[in-house]
């Protein structure tokens, strides 16, 4: 046990002196027992230096290997040590858009350097830039990522270096070098902003623009809300540091559009909007991936600019956000124009950083409850997964050393000032170092389930995550700049607040304010204080936390009530929400219907349904297995031999129903991703299309794939090194509408089994390939296929059972198929004991036996280990037949 001064934690309750009143013992108690808590949380300024060196070794070994290796490409291949070029590795797809042979990393690192206090290397890395980058090369980069990358931190460098060539000790040689080379950057992403509506084309040619006919780009009619709303930070900084307006003006004026362009009935707006006619593409509406740094830019546009309409704006917003989408701890997407129902059950990564924009509002309370939920899944997984469930299951395994968590424990603990929050970061700097550090710097992590390493350390993790990581563990007076005079970018680079006031706004960039009657509370047009959020209450956020203790299920039993209630917003007839749950696999009951007979009558809310578990067991749906399907390489040489695992899809033409599968010869797309106009029509007419995934929805490509004329498409991963054996199948899913009109069989392939496809088309030109589902493939034995189930569960108090049953937790089966193996396991009671299971024989009777032994007819003792499981949720009901 911990100890303050020379005693230990619980003698401070006994030592309050015999005799003293009850209530003054009481008061003790509770004040020993807050002190016993507060020193185990808390951390010392030792402690704190030995974790920040430990930072800085952690970045030394991820920048030293970027040099070493990799420079002067734009990212690091820590898997094979080398620099990742563009055009020299395998295509990736849309996640090369953010290569532009413009040494990527290095510039995303430049201003993390003088926040680490390394300016020697800081002023080394500015020769480098300058003497070294160029930024007109003949490449189309992402808008969006080229942004708030490579402007961003050559403005934020720039601010940098300005500033110590002001304090006279160094950089005196610098003359506004990367200021020059921002301007020119801005410059060559202006011809994106040449639409109708001034919403920016989301890729650009470095060299060519849009429009030219060498630009191989200006096709896309769809971008996103985040990558045209996060441009007014940089653009604007731009603007105030060069004195040409252009570049504010036109990202106020995308800023416009996607106001203009909101739901009025909600204020919410949509995920991918057209770039031409203003239409949303997808409704879809939430604070994650698509949509996210929009929100930040209009807070942090208002901080930068001094602006009142961005400030206007993000309370609107945020009032519609905390109305729909915020169902605390969690963060759920809905329908812009139908936002009391969600339209997902998962949530992705990126969201993590809402908690800290939360911390900006001065809204604490949803921010400990968000990121604390965002915690206990981290103590799951061990790092985020990119998208996880409602019920904090992996929904897609990747971690790409993303550092939104870390970000808003940085600002939790700035605003609270509670160590609990320096313990976040601390299992964060471990967790790295055991689970992402290789030889040559730190690998993203391929499947959080297996722990495979996939060979990218993209450049945001120098940018970022080692930048708050630092600040969270240092003390101003440790930092060589005052970090409060700086707001950070949607990348963590730092332009200087005083802009709004040293440098006058440019003219025709302002917007009017569209009056729009809100909500107000106490910090919609102030700054959070510390004394408001916690008067005389210093362990507020851990009453919040504590509610979300064990919200994954890790380290307690959870023990549910006989009977739950849940209450749901009914509308019109109540159907909305029935049909959601139901899509989700709960079973809703109105309460006046359960309960026909007992001695109290049901509770008079409405909308209040009873959950029922019971009783059933019934056959699984094939829609709801992911069935494998495979890819067999049929022509000469192959025959058959070569057959690759693939995932199918939700929509198309289902293969489980084509009893021979679908034959035909394969040729690639072009453009590879089939996410514009199909250049090789001719070509694919009649034959089996291969398309790369990204940079549109799968639906898309189909769609044109489908007009020009395939028969199949066969979509291949982008991510490098993904494969069937590793990371779990999937089906690929539709764009939110319809997909009726798509009749194509699809199917998905890993990268590893896409490069077989791909080798043996470059090899032999002419390559006939089956699809078809994995258990009808040629030369395949048929084996009788496993019978899955869905097992529910009804638990009652007494009294409520029905006429007949027996009193106590019962558990009733109905088995109608034969040899059907039911197993019952507990992980955290059962490991390494005896299992038991049920066998469903012959003659409709049931025998027990242990797991590694015969049957044992009629045995009862573990039918108490079987019962025991229906009052703990926590135990697995598992039923495959035959395994």
């Amino acid at each position: 046990m911990r100890s303050i001064g020379d005693k230990p934690c619980w003698e401070l309750v006994h030592t309050s002196g015999a005799g003293m009143m009850l209530k003054t013992l009481l008061i003790t108690s509770l004040l020993g027992w807050v002190r016993c808590q507060e020193s185990q949380q808390s951390m010392t300024p030792e402690e704190k230096t030995v974790i920040r060196d430990q930072i800085v070794e952690m970045f030394d070994h991820a920048y030293g290997s970027y040099m070493k290796y990799a420079y002067p490409a734009d990212e690091l291949m820590p898997l094979s040590c080398r620099g990742r070029v563009r055009g020299q590795e395998p295509n990736r797809g849309d996640i090369d858009d953010s290569l532009g042979k413009f040494s990527l990393t290095l510039i995303d690192t430049l201003d993390t350097l003088v926040v680490l206090n390394k300016l020697d290397e800081f002023e080394d890395a500015v020769r480098k830039t300058v003497s070294d980058v160029r930024l007109d090369n003949d490449v189309v980069v992402s808008v969006f990522e080229t942004n708030i990358r490579v402007l961003g931190g050559l403005l934020g460098a720039h601010v940098m270096a300005d500033l110590l060539r002001q304090r006279g000790e160094r950089m005196q040689w610098y003359r506004d070098e990367l200021l020059h080379m921002a301007k020119e950057l801005g410059h060559r992403l202006l011809p994106a902003f040449n639409t109708t509506s001034g919403l920016p084309y989301p890729k650009v040619n470095l060299r060519y623009g849009v429009l030219n006919p060498l630009s191989r780009t200006g096709t896309e009619s769809d971008t996103c809300t985040a990558c045209a709303g996060t441009m007014i930070l940089e653009f604007a900084a731009l603007s105030r540091l060069s004195g040409e307006s252009v570049f504010e003006a036109n990202a106020r004026k995308a800023l416009d559009v996607l106001w203009e362009r909101r739901q009025r009935g909600s204020d919410l707006v949509g995920t991918v909007i057209n770039i031409h006619n203003e239409e949303w593409v997808r409704r879809d509406s939430g604070v994650g991936a698509g949509i996210d740094s929009y929100y930040e830019y209009l807070m942090k546009a208002y901080i930068l600019l001094g602006d009142d309409v961005f400030l206007e704006r993000f309370n609107i917003h945020y009032s519609a956000i905390m109305k729909y989408i915020s169902q605390p701890p969690l963060l759920l997407n809905v329908h812009m124009h139908n936002p009391t129902v969600s339209v997902r059950s998962w949530m992705d990564s990126l969201l993590a950083f809402f908690p800290g924009l939360q911390v900006l509002r001065g809204d604490l309370k949803p921010a400990i409850e968000t990121h604390e939920m965002l915690y206990q899944v981290t103590k799951q997984h061990k790092f985020l997964p990119e998208a996880f469930t409602t019920e904090f299951r992996v929904h897609w395994g990747q971690h790409l050393l993303r550092p939104e968590f870390a970000e808003s424990t940085y600002y939790l603990y700035k605003a609270t000032g509670d160590p609990y929050y320096l313990r976040v970061g601390q299992s964060i700097v471990e967790k790295l170092n055991a689970y992402a550090r290789v030889p040559c710097g730190f690998a993203a992590v391929q499947d959080v389930r297996t722990g495979t390493h996939e060979d990218r350390m993209d450049s945001f993790f120098l940018a970022e995550m080692f930048k708050y990581l630092y600040l969270l563990f240092s003390e101003k007076s440790e930092l060589p700049i005052d970090i409060d005079d700086y707001i950070f970018t949607t990348e963590a680079h730092l332009l200087p607040v005083s802009l709004s006031t040293t440098k006058p706004p440019c003219q025709g960039n302002n917007t009017e304010t569209v009056p729009v009657s809100q909500e107000e509370d106490l910090f919609t047009h102030s700054c959070p204080s510390m004394e408001t959020l916690f008067p005389n209450n210093p362990s507020f956020a851990k009453t919040i936390r504590d509610g979300y203790k064990y919200l994954t299920g890790v380290g307690r039993a959870f023990h549910p009530l006989p009977i739950r209630e849940i209450e749901l917003p009914l509308h019109d007839n109540g159907l909305e929400p029935a049909e959601f749950l139901r899509s989700m696999g709960i079973s809703l009951t109105p309460l006046n219907e359960v309960i026909t007979r007992g001695t109290g009558s049901p509770k008079e809310h409405k909308g209040v349904y009873r959950v029922k578990f019971v009783a059933e067991v019934s056959q699984t749906s094939e829609e709801e297995e992911v069935v494998p399907h495979v890819v067999q390489l049929i022509s000469p040489p192959f025959l058959g031999r070569t057959v690759l695992t693939a995932g199918p899809a939700k929509f198309g033409m289902d293969l489980t129903k084509q009893e021979h599968g679908v034959k035909g010869s394969i040729v690639k797309a072009s453009p590879y991703t089939a996410c514009g106009p199909v250049d090789n029509a001719a070509e694919l007419k009649g034959h089996i299309a291969l398309a790369l995934r990204g940079d549109c929805m799968f639906a898309a490509k189909a769609r044109r794939l489908q007009e020009a004329g395939a028969i199949g498409v066969i979509f291949l991963d982008h991510r490098e090194g993904s494969n069937s054996e590793d990371t779990p199948l999937f089906q690929m899913v539709g764009d939110g509408d319809s997909t009726e009109d798509i009749t194509l069989p699809l199917v998905f392939l890993f990268s590893r089994e896409g490069a077989v496809l791909t080798a043996a088309l470059e090899e032999h030109h002419n390559v006939d390939v089956l699809l078809l589902p994995k258990e009808r493939q040629l030369g395949h034995d048929k084996t009788e296929k496993p019978v899955g189930m869905n097992i529910k569960l009804r638990l009652a108090e007494e009294g409520e059972l029905e006429e007949g049953a027996s009193r106590g937790p019962t558990l009733e089966f109905i088995l109608e198929k034969e040899e059907v193996l039911l197993k019952v396991e507990d992980e955290e009671e059962l490991r390494g004991q005896q299992q038991f299971c049920t066998k469903a024989t012959k003659g409709d009777r049931t025998e027990l036996c242990s797991e590694g032994s015969s049957p044992t007819p009629n045995s009862e003792k573990p039918l108490t280990a079987l019962y025991g499981a229906l009052s703990d949720p926590a135990r697995m009901f598992t039923t495959n037949g035959g395994k």
